[in-house]
């Protein structure tokens, strides 16, 4: 498909990379889009207000094919995904995080299920882990209303930017994370299927100073409050969902608090056995170092007698002895 003056075809997809203090990884993430076997696509780069020297430097003349960075001061990461999708041409659009990357067959099965099937507003699949941990990422599947409780969907899902539009894009208000579920909420509430690949198409780096290994609890708290808030008329009408999970928590909870106290009543138990096991094994111990005293004395006893064994029979009178023991023998059988 042509643009409106006909020189430039208009990309299918476009991938939006908000970046803050991540150059060391852009190259990457970029070059993995790159790689796609579907290639109707364009790479937007948001430098969310970058303040390290290293990214700064690697986005200011950043030339890569079908590639565009866009300059910003830093508002976070909804309104850098939002700045980007404002400035797409794509029809879908995929979020992609500076640090992470997608394999190589991503947009084609994804854009073949988008194409296909038009009541599908989330594409999305399989995905691993890579960097400080590696390994397969265990994700739940998709099922509503379970969503409602947890997120099971990562941030770099396909979806439609007319989908964006009717939402109103991504929530500024979700301050310290999760603004990728809250998106993820609104699309559902627009009615829009999910369908989830089964190949890997997601790697997720895993480092010590990423934001979502470093938010705090009190932080978790706020963010579902807040998507509470968003989607208020949602999980009213799912409530019975919220109950039935308090409640299978509480009753799990006063089960693992009983079986706590069979283990403890146990370990009572074993602690008491082994109290008197070393009572016993100190008492054997005290035996054995008297009979082990006993023992020595004898062989010493057996030592002295010995020598004087020897001693008598080196002696004079034992020889004159041994003599006429002989001598008697000889003549008084």
């Amino acid at each position: 498909m042509l643009n409106h003056k006909g020189s430039e075809p208009v990309p299918t997809v476009s991938v939006i990379v908000p970046c803050y203090d991540q150059g060391q990884y852009i190259d990457e993430a970029v070059d993995s889009v790159l790689k796609q076997t579907f290639q109707s696509f364009e790479i937007i780069v948001i430098n969310d207000g970058s303040t390290d020297k290293l990214t700064i430097e690697r986005l200011k003349d950043f030339d890569k094919p079908k590639t565009r960075v866009i300059h910003t001061n830093n508002q976070g990461v909804s309104a850098a995904r939002n700045r980007g999708i404002q400035e797409a041409r794509g029809k879908y659009i995929l979020p992609l995080d500076a640090d992470d990357c997608i394999t190589q067959a991503y947009l084609e099965q994804a854009v073949q299920v988008l194409n296909h099937q038009p009541e599908v507003g989330i594409v999305y699949g399989q995905a691993e882990l890579f960097g400080e941990r590696s390994g397969f990422w265990h994700l739940p599947d998709y099922q509503f209303p379970n969503i409602l409780l947890e997120n099971v969907i990562f941030n770099s899902a396909l979806f439609h930017k007319t989908d964006w539009e009717l939402v109103g894009g991504y929530r500024s208000n979700m301050v310290a994370g999760l603004e990728d579920y809250d998106f993820w909420l609104y699309l559902i509430e627009l009615g829009r299927k999910i369908v989830r690949l089964p190949e890997v198409v997601y790697l997720y780096r895993q480092r010590p100073n990423s934001r979502n290994s470093s938010i705090q609890f009190e932080q978790i708290v706020e963010c579902y409050t807040q998507i509470f808030h968003n989607h208020i008329k949602l999980y009213t009408k799912n409530v019975d969902t919220l109950f039935r999970a308090y409640l299978t928590c509480q009753n799990r909870e006063h089960r693992h608090i009983a079986e706590l106290a069979v283990v403890r009543e146990k370990l009572h138990h074993t602690q008491a056995e082994l109290q008197t096991t070393q009572a016993h094994l100190r008492q054997s111990q005290a035996e054995l170092e008297i009979n082990q005293t006993q023992l020595c004395q004898s062989q010493a006893e057996a030592e002295a007698a010995q020598m004087m064994i020897v001693a008598m029979e080196s002696s004079k009178f034992w020889k004159i002895r041994k003599v006429w023991l002989s001598f008697k023998k000889m003549f008084f059988l």
